[in-house]
């Protein structure tokens, strides 16, 4: 049996006239920028989050940028990211001048929050706060410690569409949120694309300016903006692909369940779980000392496995100023986790074997 990381195969089978009938409908209207399937979406996704307000533009990188822009995030400034994310949550802070300050991460892979404090300085200006493989980051204590200083707080929701913290979604837990809409996420485009979700309407308009060329009238620029935007085509199939994401990501928890319920080798570590907050799996990660073998075994038995994330941010050559800093527990995970096959139709004769692989590992 050979069994990839990822398939789109089921998921899209199942909604294909309908993805096909938008795609002829906006070809049809040719109108392809800042139309009614935008608006649509935007309203949708925003009533989704349980947000007042929701702007589409390019990326999730852009989403988190925008929004930094928003709140004049900038040169001289530091912000608060954990050491163990994806590189976009870094380079949004270095794109708007800031400087990214790492924090360690928690055995749940999301940012420690017992270690943000010691982090602050006077430079301090925004924590960003990662919903890292799908689970809710703990925001109640990051929301106090910003209050306390003053700060805002951004969620990085890029891998987290529809996880539950407390009995609330992520996207409005903070003072803005960014998502990404890349292909491979839980609510994925046939493309790249991102969104900002935000309570703040002022924040939610400067926003929208800023991704159009810092402009709100044609041709008269208020801000230094840029083009990112979310085009009509994206935003129609995100559309369609929103109402099933609940039924998906009620897939991936089974699966999910499986996986804890019947990997039994001592060798893998399971990924743990936290009371009141519901993770929507983007990724199921689990740690094994002896990786490269751990991976060519599953290879070797068919099955695809992948590494989210094999270098830590300050391991990088891109960030070589923070090479010198050392983040315990995220670059030792970094040298331990392994993502195995996580996606809406995973048959239970697929996730049978490779439980059954895994357990003879």
């Amino acid at each position: 049996m050979r069994i990839p990381f990822v398939s789109f195969e089921e998921m899209h089978s199942l909604i294909k006239n309908e993805l096909e009938c938008a795609f002829r409908e906006v070809l049809n209207s040719n109108w392809f920028i800042k139309g009614k399937f935008l608006a649509e979406f935007e309203k949708k996704f925003a009533d989704y989050c349980g947000a007042k307000k929701c702007i589409g533009c390019g990326n999730g990188l852009d989403a988190l940028s925008l929004i930094l822009k928003a709140y004049n995030i900038s040169d001289g400034d530091e912000v608060i990211i954990p050491a163990n994310t994806f590189i976009a949550t870094a380079l949004a802070v270095s794109y708007v001048g800031a400087t990214p300050v790492l924090v360690d991460n928690n055995d749940f892979y999301n940012i420690d929050v017992e270690l943000i404090e010691k982090a602050i300085t006077e430079k301090t200006k925004a924590i960003i706060a990662v919903h890292l493989y799908g689970m809710p980051a703990d925001m109640d204590p990051i929301n106090e410690i910003a209050s306390k200083y003053g700060l805002v707080v951004i969620e990085d929701a890029a891998q987290a569409h529809g996880a539950i913290y407390k009995g609330k979604k992520v996207g409005a837990l903070g003072d803005a949120a960014a998502f990404s809409f890349y292909p491979g996420k839980n609510l994925g485009a046939l493309g790249d694309g991102g969104a900002v979700v935000t309570n703040n309407e002022e924040i939610a308009e400067k926003i929208r300016n800023l991704g159009n060329y810092g402009s709100s009238k044609k041709y008269v620029h208020e801000f230094k903006g840029v083009n990112s935007r979310l085009d009509e085509m994206q935003a129609a199939f995100l559309n369609i692909k929103l109402n099933h994401l609940d039924d998906w990501n009620n897939s991936r928890k089974e699966i999910a369940k499986y996986y804890l319920a019947n990997i039994t080798n001592q060798k893998v570590k399971l990924p743990q779980l936290i009371n009141e907050i519901e993770t929507v799996w983007h990724l199921f990660v689990v740690r094994v000392e002896n990786r490269d073998e751990f991976i060519k075994y599953l290879s070797d038995n068919g099955i695809q496995a992948l590494i989210h994330y094999p270098i830590t941010v300050n391991k990088q050559d891109a960030y070589k100023e923070l090479n010198s800093y050392t983040f315990e527990k995220a670059e030792k995970y970094a040298n331990e986790i392994v993502s195995l096959p996580m996606y809406p139709g995973l048959t239970e004769e697929m996730l049978r074997y490779v439980v059954d692989v895994i357990n003879k590992f």
